[in-house]
């Protein structure tokens, strides 16, 4: 078996393997990075791109103020126990440190003042500015040959499919901003304009979100010299007589190869909701694997058992960062439906044609309140998403763009009882896609009823300053808008995932725990091949590139013997 050696193996090529692998070789580490598909970037790449990072940079320009003990508490308080308390310091100390950095590649970010934390009743919450958002990266900067070896975003993330727009734009669009007309108008002309870059490649020279990040790193990554393999996946982790983790055994243009790493391995390979059996003995059923909105070919789980053939601990296994799903012909995984629900004029239910939860909630927690409902026998699985022909006409849902822009007569044919569902009255619509009629109605009178008054009397959508971030500010309660002219329209939800939280257990250096809880020399994990330091919750949107970057930021001041330390241990241990 052929060998060669590296100072540095990094397993996977989403954000947080990439920042690693980039950090290592601009430290003097000699840096190998495999990836098991043919294109780079991993889920990553189809993300929003945001992180959440407290005390950042910019939250000075926004005018946030915030400080450690509060952010710490916040989080600690998410995390319920589920991760340890040095691991969450070590993130909110490290967190900010880790963005400064990206700006130093190339990177810079923005906060977002705006953007709440996920759960606005939790003590130490912020109403705005620990998320950022990454700024525009031109392609160009990367170049054509790189480009066509990353993985395209999410269809569902870019203007009419191929048009790429930052969170930023996003957020007046949806929420009708003046501006927002305009917004659009400049983005097709910058697209339609650029005809040298267009006649090129069919993806956009302006990146944003996850491609924006990914262009950036990649961008890096080659600036420094990381080398880089694809179709290349792990078979194996090697290790020596003592029990120190010594290389990896990967496959190479069909052979295996093995290849030694001097000071460490890092594994960065994202989860496993790809993988079906590990689905059934880890995740709350119904589970599938084909509802994920995760890059297929990938996350199957690979690095989690190399991990566990050398003894690793797994912590966190039934739990996923969830979302509501739909599955788009010809769209290679299922699109997740992250704001679109929270747009007035819309009610999800369940097979009783009951409302079942606060539609413009946290998307992890939508995802489990499914779950939840369909253990009851109430069949949240799936749900359906219904709206009427005022919200059809304005705003858009899933693939479906407003029929104001294309109407029903230009949607395709194929898709009618497929992707939606279409019915003159909601007796009628109930019949097509099997609900209860009497329990369709009456919901839709509800809502109704609360779009007059402003409140939700069952789930207090649009309660808290999360909810009303995507919604329209010119209503009384931005979330809630009347359902009752006809048509009708449904859509199906599937309870899927951006990944799985589970993964091997870690210390606050990003190093591997064994099952007896002793480290695992040679070895780290960072991402969502780990498991999670959010615990069971989604602190805000970046809850997971922001610490998969973040503790390969700190792995790599360990594996140099440079160990971050604590600046305020003081913290550890005290009452929340």
């Amino acid at each position: 078996m052929a060998e060669q050696e590296y100072d540095l193996i990094v397993v996977g090529s989403g954000a947080g393997a990439l920042l690693g692998a980039i950090r290592a070789q601009e430290q003097g580490l000699k840096t190998l990075l495999v990836e098991k598909t043919d294109l780079f970037g991993g889920t990553s790449a189809l993300s929003g791109g945001g992180i959440w990072i407290p005390l950042n940079y910019d939250q000075k320009n926004s005018g946030i103020k915030d400080d450690l003990e509060t952010a710490f508490s916040y989080m600690k308080r998410c995390v319920r126990g589920m991760a340890t308390d040095d691991r969450v310091l070590a993130y909110v100390e490290t967190a900010s440190k880790m963005a400064e950095y990206l700006r130093q590649i190339g990177i810079p970010y923005r906060a977002m003042a705006k953007y709440a934390d996920y759960y606005p009743h939790i003590e130490g919450s912020k109403p705005g500015g620990r998320t950022m958002d990454p700024m525009d990266f031109n392609a160009a900067k990367l170049g054509l040959p790189a480009l066509e070896t990353m993985r395209p975003g999410a269809t569902g993330n870019m203007l009419f499919g191929r048009m790429s727009i930052n969170a930023f734009e996003a957020h007046s669009m949806l929420s009708r901003e003046l501006k927002s007309r305009f917004t659009i108008v400049g983005i097709m002309l910058k697209y339609f304009l650029d005809y040298p870059w267009r006649s090129k490649t069919a993806r956009d020279r302006r990146m944003a979100g996850g491609q924006a990040l990914i262009a950036g790193l990649l961008t890096a990554a080659n600036k420094v010299g990381v080398e880089m393999w694809s179709k290349s996946p792990l078979k194996e982790l090697v290790k020596d007589a003592s029990g120190r983790v010594t290389g990896v055994i990967v496959e190479k243009n069909g052979q295996p190869m093995q290849v030694n790493a001097k000071r460490g391995v890092m594994l960065g390979a994202g989860g496993f909701e790809r993988n079906q059996e590990m689905r059934d003995q880890y995740l709350t059923k119904p589970t599938k694997a084909e509802w994920t909105a995760t890059p297929v070919g990938g996350n199957t789980g690979d690095a989690h058992r190399a991990g566990q053939a050398v003894g690793a601990q797994l912590h966190l296994m039934d739990w996923s960062w969830g979302v509501p799903t739909m599955d788009v012909p010809k769209e290679a995984a299922f699109r997740g439906i992250f704001v679109e629900r929270s747009l007035p004029g819309c009610m999800v239910v369940n097979n009783k044609g009951q409302r079942f939860l606060d539609e413009s909630g946290p998307y992890p927690e939508f995802q489990q309140a499914m779950l939840a409902e369909h253990a009851k026998g109430n069949g949240g699985v799936p749900a359906w998403i219904v709206f009427d022909a005022s919200f059809r006409a304005q705003n858009p849902m899933g693939p479906l763009m407003p029929a104001s822009a294309i109407p029903d007569s230009k949607v395709r044919k194929s898709w009618l009882n497929n992707v939606y569902w279409k019915g003159e009255t909601l007796e009628d619509l109930a019949r097509q896609i099997g609900v209860e009629a009497a329990g369709l109605k009456d919901s839709a009178h509800r809502m109704t009823e609360y779009a007059k008054t402003g409140k939700d009397l069952d789930f207090d959508r649009g309660g808290n300053v999360f909810d009303r971030y995507y919604g329209d500010p010119r209503l009384k309660n931005p979330n809630l808008g009347p359902i009752e002219k006809g048509p009708f329209y449904a859509m199906r939800l599937w309870p899927g995932e951006i990944g799985t939280k589970g993964g091997l257990l870690t210390d606050r250096e990003g190093r591997v725990l064994s099952t007896e809880g002793q480290v695992i020399d040679g070895l780290y994990c960072v991402g969502n091949n780990s498991a999670s330091v959010m615990g069971p919750a989604y602190a805000g949107a970046g809850s997971t590139l922001g610490p998969a970057m973040t503790f390969a930021f700190r792995a790599v001041a360990d594996m140099l013997g440079k160990p971050l330390p604590l600046e305020n241990p003081h913290l550890l241990g005290k009452a929340v």
